[in-house]
């Protein structure tokens, strides 16, 4: 019986670890590494257009301010009559061709500028929707650093006992459970009830029960079907 107290230790055990290993948190959190890489990928595409609008929208307020210079300039010296009478029809002609000219530079601006707004609006609500995302990250992680420290701290209450479980167990009976727990899902022992493998759950034929009721006490019996060590005892049907 003994060795079915160590057994309910390492299935315990195996519960604990296995729950520790599918957490819901770790599927959530590594659905959504994926989904992250797209997030930020998406995030430097805002923000490497919101840039380059940037550098568009600085170079169309200096082009429209260049030629609004030079259009001030001569207009300043006709009206300031320092143009003679010979240059003043070709600086008329120029002057209206820099108004055409600003008109024209101001409405790219304005194209430039409007595009640089719906870029910077983009680039916020990715922002939000990447920051949300982090912070629902950082959330689960929190979820389940919290739910590790509580199954830690059980599988450290739960080993402590094994060891005293095993106080005293012959090594070579270890040796077997160790092993057939190895090969049989964790379960190396198993009680044998109304003549029914607690393993496999399969019944015993007539030779396996006459070998298990005519083998002594401290007797290793095994079922014949899974080869897992069976635990006898008044409710085995022997």
């Amino acid at each position: 019986m003994k060795l079915l107290e160590i057994q309910e230790i390492d299935s315990r055990l195996l519960q604990l670890r296995h729950r520790r290993n599918t957490l819901p948190q770790l599927a959530e959190i590594a659905g959504l590494a994926d989904q992250h890489e797209e997030v930020v990928n998406r995030f430097r595409d805002a923000q490497i257009l919101v840039e380059d609008l940037e550098i568009d929208a600085a170079k169309a307020e200096s082009d429209v301010e260049q030629v609004r210079v030079r259009r001030e300039r001569d207009r300043k010296r006709v009206d300031e009559g320092l143009v003679p009478a010979k240059d003043l029809t070709r600086l008329n002609y120029e002057l209206e061709s820099l108004e055409r000219r600003v008109t024209t530079l101001e409405d790219e601006q304005l194209e430039v500028m409007e595009n640089l707004e719906q870029a910077r609006a983009a680039l916020e609500q990715v922002t939000q929707e990447l920051t949300a995302f982090e912070q629902r990250v950082a959330d689960l992680e929190a979820e389940r650093d919290a739910e590790w420290a509580e199954i830690d701290k059980q599988i450290k209450a739960v080993e402590i006992t094994r060891g005293p479980a095993t106080a005293g167990m012959p090594e070579n009976l270890m040796a077997l459970y160790d092993r057939m727990r190895e090969q049989k899902a964790g379960l190396g022992a198993a009680l044998l009830t109304r003549r029914e493998c607690g393993g496999c759950r399969l019944t015993l034929d007539h030779d396996a029960i006459e070998e298990a009721r005519a083998a002594a006490p401290d007797d290793v019996v095994r079922c014949e079907e899974c080869s897992r060590i069976l635990v006898r005892n008044e409710e085995s049907g022997l």
